[in-house]
């Protein structure tokens, strides 16, 4: 079944995001973080996998400054989206 990887990217990346916004006030109930997860994707370029072979590909990508700076820019956008629009009520 193909995979979104950019999925675990984000996974990964937005914790050590959130921590850089943890004075903020951000919400992180668990639709604020499925909502900035969903706004970050939409802005990527999916890369599907189906092998492990695939995932260690994709993985290479990680190595990538642009690709990190990238990724977490858009994860920053998704941060500042959700905490100025919240949709948890």
């Amino acid at each position: 079944m193909p995979k979104n990887y950019m999925e675990e990217v984000i996974e990964n990346l937005l914790p050590i995001v959130l921590e850089k916004y943890k004075t903020e006030h951000i919400c992180t109930c668990e639709k604020c973080i499925e909502d900035i997860k969903a706004f970050a994707l939409n802005q990527l370029d999916p890369i599907y996998v189906t092998t492990k072979k695939g995932n260690l590909y994709a993985k290479l990508n990680e190595v990538n400054t642009q690709f990190n700076a990238d990724v977490i820019n858009e994860i920053i956008n998704a941060i500042e989206i959700v905490k100025n629009n919240p949709n948890h009520f």
